[in-house]
């Protein structure tokens, strides 16, 4: 292979690849000098002239005459007379001799070497594009195309045929996926994995909604309404605290849009997940008041300078302030950033509830007092908790509440 085919093979290549001109004349003169080196130790007395369009090569070694028996004469940059007169029979001590190399001195494996190595270069540089292409776009939604499943992950490919991942883990775990399906999700991070990078998406993140709502809701998008903040559980159920700076403007409205036309669109997309969106505001009463919708609240205490928060329902709005599963208290908190204790109003009774002194006989009076003391008096005030809420609340072993709500069940069946 001459220089000619070797170099107008990797221009081609490196067009493919989308190699800029100055960066392909760069790794073509970096591997040309790595040549010069192995074969003469240096290469700092050469120059390389690359002509890519028209595929020539010069290289040009220069060095000065000295006399035949001068102590300089095995320096890399001198040359004996006798030995530049071989060259050139005029020339003289204190010359400099400018020699042609030719690219087939190097011999055929430093050339084999070479187009390994352009081959290499390029794709290296290639990574290092996606690479950096990828990390400015962390935080944004892109499209790509499914074309493999695996147990641990979805691959897909992107518009420029790069792969791409959503790991199970950053899956909405109703998702169920397709060769061919054309999915969305946000860019989560690029890694390096074995020097290539990769490429993590994600759809359960809660960036990915905000990005959802910037691009189906033009007030968003155009910064006249704010997300303040957004809480999610996937697939589930999510709350988004909004504001605007323009009284004109209802956020709350502009974002659900006429009959739910805005926000429909972004529930469908994220596998039905029901989203509240509530208007933020700094009176942190009525935040919490507006984190707890649907459920109506009676009364708020907040402790000074403390993080948990006790809310007072009356008994029906209860179950609605939990939510399934815990999941709407869960989200409230997590919105406003403080730990949410929900209590039933006392005053209030249900002609069909039970008083937990009802119960003493099976109940010991210690755990009763323990019960009585996070405001719950009845049966089904304890029944509207979850185990998990009154493990974290109450000072009480978790075989102990087993028994509590074993005992307290029956006596509702």
């Amino acid at each position: 292979m001459n220089a000619s085919v070797l170099i107008e093979s990797f221009a081609d290549f490196a067009k493919q690849k989308n190699i800029d001109r100055p960066t392909m004349i760069r790794i073509l003169e970096d591997v040309f000098r790595t040549m010069i080196r192995r074969k003469y130790e240096t290469d700092e007395n050469f120059d390389i002239i690359i002509n890519a369009d028209k595929g020539d090569l010069e290289i040009w070694r220069f060095r000065e005459i000295v006399d035949d028996n001068s102590e300089d004469i095995w320096d890399h940059d001198k040359i004996s007379l006798s030995d530049a007169r071989k060259i050139e029979p005029d020339f003289e001590i204190g010359e400099e001799v400018a020699e042609e190399i030719t690219f087939e001195d190097f011999g055929r494996r430093a050339v084999m070497t070479a187009r390994q190595t352009l081959i290499q270069r390029v794709k290296d540089l290639e990574k290092d594009i996606l690479f950096e292409k990828y990390k400015d776009l962390v935080g944004e939604i892109i499209t790509g195309e499914v074309y493999q499943i695996l147990s641990r992950e979805v691959l897909l490919i992107d518009a420029e045929g790069n792969e791409i991942s959503i790991p199970k883990s950053e899956q909405i775990h109703k998702d169920r996926f397709r060769k061919g399906d054309q999915v969305r999700a946000i860019v989560d991070r690029v890694d390096m994995y074995n020097g290539s990078p990769k490429i993590i998406l994600s759809r359960t993140s809660p960036v990915f909604l905000e990005r959802l709502f910037e691009s189906e809701v033009p007030e968003v998008y155009d910064g006249l309404i704010t997300i303040k903040k957004v809480v999610r559980e996937p697939g589930e159920r999510a709350k988004v605290a909004v504001e605007s700076y323009d009284d004109r403007i209802d956020p709350v409205g502009a974002c659900v849009g006429m009959k739910g036309s805005r926000i429909h669109s972004i529930v469908r997309e994220l596998q039905n997940e029901n989203i509240d969106v509530i208007n933020f505001t700094d009176n942190m009463d009525l935040y919490i008041t507006r984190a707890l919708s649907p459920a109506k609240i009676s009364s708020i205490k907040i402790g000074e300078g403390d993080e948990r928060v006790s809310v007072f329902l009356k008994p029906d709005q209860v179950s609605l302030a939990i939510g399934k599963g815990g999941q709407n208290i869960k989200l409230a908190s997590r919105l406003v950033g403080k730990e949410i204790d929900v209590f039933r109003e006392l005053g209030d009774f249900d002609e069909e509830d039970v008083d937990l002194e009802e119960f003493s006989d099976e109940i010991e009076s210690w755990v009763i007092d323990e019960l009585k003391r996070i405001g719950l008096d009845t049966a089904k005030s304890v029944l509207t908790l979850t185990k998990e809420e009154l493990v974290r609340r109450a000072d009480l072993e978790d075989e102990t509440i087993d028994n509590v709500l074993r005992i307290l069940k029956q006596e509702f069946e």
